[in-house]
């Protein structure tokens, strides 16, 4: 089928028949709980809203927390945590505490520029160092180990060190290859108009 319709690129999923932990549970509601706080809806409807974001963002069917597969939960987790660092909702613990998914934490901290550590407003730090005197703009930085710090977590990332910095904190530069970078993700305007509570 894939040679017939000459299919370039597919997604392929298996499901082991693990269902979703405790631990994924725990993380996904004490999330949705935060995020209700944020936005001054009940845990409950944010649960629900939250779940029609995923299903549009990913193009999934509608699942129940309570039976859904380890990968689903894995998948769901990323989804709020992008919307908690797209939007700065502040969480009750590191955001690095609520994922399942490190690499995809990172990249969204990357690419909405939020802090790896705390979710403040961040920059670009350079694990792999570019070099004093070149033009940042015009090198080429594709192969290079990147993560978003504030300027505090910046400050410290250079006073201590990365190795020390990867151990206090247990974030890591990531390698963002120009043909690897996930599609954009529809923004809050696009979804408005297929859910409403």
């Amino acid at each position: 089928m894939l040679q017939r319709k000459r299919i370039k690129e597919a997604e392929l999923r298996l499901d082991d028949g693990r269902h979703i932990s405790s631990a994924q549970r725990k993380k996904i509601y004490a999330t949705v709980r935060d995020i209700a706080d944020f936005t001054g809806y009940l845990p409950e409807e944010e649960k629900e809203w939250l779940k029609y974001l995923h299903i549009i963002r990913t193009g999934g069917e509608y699942f129940s927390l309570s039976t859904c597969s380890m990968d689903t939960a894995r998948e769901f987790i990323n989804t709020i945590l992008e919307y908690v660092i797209e939007h700065g909702i502040p969480l009750s613990e590191p955001g690095v505490d609520r994922t399942d998914d490190i690499g995809k934490y990172l990249y969204y901290c990357l690419k909405h520029k939020k802090c790896a550590v705390c979710g403040k407003s961040g920059e670009i730090h350079h694990v792999d160092a570019i070099g004093m005197g070149r033009n940042r703009r015009k090198v080429d930085d594709s192969s290079c180990r990147k993560i978003c710090l504030c300027r505090m977590h910046h400050t410290i990332a250079h006073q201590r060190g990365m190795k020390a910095f990867e151990q206090m904190y247990h974030v890591y530069g990531i390698v963002i290859k120009a043909d690897s970078r996930l599609p954009m993700q529809e923004t809050l305007n696009d979804i408005s108009q297929f859910v409403t509570l």
